[in-house]
């Protein structure tokens, strides 16, 4: 079952189609095949899967990890919508420190691939939405990181006003407030 892997505004970021297929008892989708993944020049190892349910409204991230525990993620999403948002945080990128920003949900099947050495984060748009992410790397809290959702200087248009947080969210500092330490560098 074919897949169509397309390059985004950012710098190594994909956004995967897969086909779907529908009939008369509902639909079926592969979410994924390594060697389709490989073919496309994608990771095809994880080491862990990790499945967020969140209410409408909902704002997480912007999350990271930094080396040598950096993660790249698949990310699908199997109920409800989201907004799903990357940021280039790689020194020497053509794209350093620019956003991308793409609905996921179950009804159009995307998914994201975010490799390692970009911030992470999502909003709902409706429902309780599921999202599943893979990632190539174990969480690991000593190299957890993050930076505020609403940072002026990335500027991400997020499609809500005014987010449901966590308290963790809440106090993240701007990027430029970070620990310039975290920064990637590109390639």
């Amino acid at each position: 079952m074919p897949f169509a892997f397309h390059p985004t505004a950012l710098a190594d970021v994909v956004l995967v189609e897969p086909s779907t297929f529908t009939d008369a008892r509902g639909s079926f989708r592969e979410t994924f095949k390594a060697p389709d993944f490989a073919g496309a020049g994608l990771p095809i190892e994880f080491v862990q899967t990790n499945l967020s349910v969140s209410r409408t409204g909902v704002l997480r991230g912007l999350h990271f990890q930094i080396d040598p525990m950096a993660q790249g993620k698949l990310v699908s999403c199997s109920a409800g919508s989201v907004f799903d948002v990357a940021v280039d945080l790689r020194h020497g990128s053509p794209t350093f420190g620019l956003w991308l920003g793409e609905e996921l949900s179950v009804e159009n099947g995307r998914m994201l691939w975010i490799p390692a050495g970009f911030a992470h984060g999502f909003c709902v748009l409706e429902g309780d939405a599921v999202l599943t992410y893979s990632v190539t790397n174990a969480y690991s809290g000593p190299h957890d990181g993050g930076f505020a959702w609403n940072d002026p200087e990335i500027g991400v248009v997020w499609p809500l006003d005014d987010p449901v947080l966590s308290d963790k969210d809440a106090e993240l500092p701007l990027l430029r407030d970070g620990d310039p330490g975290f920064l990637y560098s590109a390639g």
